[in-house]
């Protein structure tokens, strides 16, 4: 999948275009995508950049690389991967990519040669319980390859985004993934960062729906672990909707007035030639807006559908006093849970405020 997505505030839009291969994962929050085993060709990647360069000429634009996962190790793979971050440098076009590190090592050069944005790497903790829940087909361990693909990348002063997936099953183990990043000398680089995702329900119920938080419970944890183990905040310094900016900036962001960047800040485009609006509805049946290849088709209605969705269009928030802060919510969510884009996907911004105002003001 390849994402296109734009910054608001810049007068040249920043597109973020993601170029998606077909979703295979252990996370079973995937459930409910369609996998289509349809090798990629240098047509369908060629049809891609001619249809963004077009499309988005004259805006600044980046290329997110997502999948399933874009790093196999199979050589016509690891050619059309070059071919996609060689055609992106060739046009001036910075390259992101989400993998699951495994094969660094393999496309270290080809990642060398491009125009790298950042690699987006997962572990979901430090050795043990990262093995236990991300492990190769066989039931080989992944995280000794991983670590060192991360380490390899910053002596190639390439930039790492370090996620991780967080559940019930391995919050605990923060600390730990924490002290161990911070023992590596990962964060006191100018080129390394770190997100937590949440393992959550996106289209289809989790067979396991006891290990999954809503927002606000894994925020109400991080807030206690952060308490018992401050030298977290070394590792991951979290959000807490608004407050981190508060505290960092010294002032309220601007309003936000929509959440959601599906085809306003972002676009998304399957191998097969479907265009999506984000990256949560690539290979949802029902959810093209059109194609890129083998024609250039495009769904003018639904496509303004989610372009007018914001603040202002959902019923819920045009009374609510927090909307300029939550924005609305996510609109994929939204039309899962309440049948339409233009419906509310809330926040709970209060609570986060007031974890985030304890957390980093009574620091």
């Amino acid at each position: 999948m390849v994402k296109l997505q734009t910054v608001s505030g810049c007068s040249k839009t920043i597109k973020k275009v993601t170029f998606y291969f077909s979703p295979h994962s252990s996370y079973c929050y995937q459930a409910g995508y369609e996998s289509q085993f349809v090798a990629l060709s240098k047509e369908v990647i060629d049809s891609f950049f001619d249809y963004i360069l077009k499309e988005f000429a004259g805006r600044r634009k980046y290329i997110t690389i997502f999948g399933g996962e874009p790093f196999l190790n199979a050589p016509q793979h690891k050619e059309n991967i070059a071919y996609i971050i060689q055609e992106a440098a060739r046009n001036n076009l910075e390259v992101a990519v989400v993998t699951n590190g495994y094969h660094l090592q393999e496309y270290m050069e080809i990642l060398k040669s491009g125009k790298i944005r950042e690699i987006q790497v997962t572990l979901d903790g430090t050795r043990d319980i990262h093995n236990k829940r991300r492990f190769l087909k066989g039931g080989d361990a992944t995280f000794d390859r991983i670590v060192s693909g991360v380490d390899l990348l910053l002596e190639n002063q390439i930039p790492v985004n370090l996620r991780m997936v967080v559940d019930r099953q391995n919050i605990s183990n923060l600390p730990d993934l924490a002290k161990f990043a911070i023992g590596k000398g990962w964060t006191s680089s100018a080129l390394f960062k770190t997100q937590l995702g949440r393992n959550y329900e996106l289209h289809e119920c989790q067979a396991n729906q006891q290990k999954l938080y809503s927002r606000l419970e894994l925020y109400q944890d991080l807030y206690a672990l952060l308490k018992e183990f401050p030298y977290i905040s070394e590792f991951h310094r979290p959000a807490f909707s608004v407050s981190k900016f508060l505290f960092e900036q010294g002032e309220m962001p601007a309003p936000l007035f929509d959440a959601c960047t599906g085809t306003k800040t972002e676009w998304a485009f399957d191998f097969t030639g479907n265009i999506y609006a984000c990256t949560a509805t690539v290979g949802k049946h029902g959810e093209s807006l059109g194609t890129f290849y083998p024609e250039v088709r495009k769904d003018a209605e639904a496509v303004e559908e989610w372009q007018e969705r914001d603040i202002l269009s959902i019923t819920k928030c045009q009374s609510c006093n927090l909307s300029l802060i939550c924005g609305g919510g996510c609109a994929s969510m939204a039309k899962n849970y309440n049948g339409s884009l233009n419906s509310h996907d809330c926040r709970p911004v209060s609570e986060l405020l007031g974890l985030g105002i304890a957390h980093y003001f009574n620091e």
